[in-house]
């Protein structure tokens, strides 16, 4: 039986174990999938357990997709430009770290029938999944990329991977055609964003990276009339479709019964 986990704090939000786990069942494979909620110091020993046969493969969510990476042993193209990891895979004794989030933000954006090129995009937030959907939208075309976090320095450190984005103070606005909710700020409906959405015009595309809940102050500014919205959850289920293709040499399919099997609360899938 081979074992699988996605590693993160917080964790219990995370629907990977639910959906790994149909894959598995689908394709008739003997594995298991869990989560568990892990601190710094903790990585080593998982990295560890990977080495020895114990584990076959992790995903990584927030904060450690950074943190991680001192513990693999080689980094995939994606991994090494983004100096960031969601995916370990173990070969011929090796860990490898991939970043299939790159691909998983940009096949979600495809999925929207959004154009990228040319726009102007501001991104809240300056943590692990950031440094891929940067990456992505400038392999989109994008004219401008806006970071703002509510901790500066942690954006200003992207620019030493991304020399031409701007960084924009928190709770600032300036004119954009999208806007990307990063943080983990909307875990929780009644989460303060101290931006004031609602001045911003319309035509504006709000794409919200948390798949779950769906509604908050975010969504509901990007639900306005004339407005686009879209949650994360293609970008969920497109980088788990990598992932899975990594470990098991099988890419499995995404249809209604997938999403109808997530959504069972009819809380993410819209």
């Amino acid at each position: 039986m081979k074992k699988f986990l996605v590693i993160g704090n917080p964790i219990d939000h995370s629907l990977s174990p639910k959906l790994h786990n149909y894959w598995i069942k689908k394709n008739g494979l003997k594995s298991i999938y869990g989560k568990l909620a892990v601190k710094e110091n903790e990585l080593s020993e998982l990295c560890n357990n990977l080495r020895q046969g114990e584990l076959n493969g992790i995903n990584v969510t927030v904060p450690f997709k950074k943190a991680i990476i001192p513990h693999v042993d080689i980094l995939s193209g994606h991994a090494l430009r983004t100096n960031s990891i969601n995916t370990i895979s173990v070969d011929n004794g090796n860990l490898v770290g991939h970043n299939t989030d790159i691909e998983g933000f940009e096949l979600s954006i495809k999925k929207s029938n959004y154009d990228v090129s040319n726009k102007n995009i501001i991104i809240l937030g300056a943590g692990g999944v950031v440094p891929s959907i940067i990456y992505a939208l400038k392999r989109m075309n994008a004219d401008k990329i806006i970071l703002s976090n509510r901790t500066r320095e942690k954006a200003e450190e992207l620019k030493k991977l991304y020399k031409d984005l701007i960084i924009l103070d928190w709770g600032e606005l300036i004119e954009f055609d999208m806007i990307i909710n990063a943080t983990s700020i909307g875990l929780n409906e009644n989460d303060n964003f101290e931006i004031d959405f609602t001045k911003v015009g319309n035509n504006k595309f709000f794409y919200d990276v948390i798949y779950k809940p769906y509604k908050n102050n975010f969504s509901k500014a990007g639900n306005q009339k004339g407005n686009i919205f879209k949650n994360g959850l293609n970008m969920f289920l497109y980088q788990a479709q990598k992932a899975f293709n990594i470990w098991h040499k099988i890419e499995p399919v995404i249809d209604e019964e997938v999403l109808d099997f997530l959504d069972n609360n009819n809380e993410i899938k819209k």
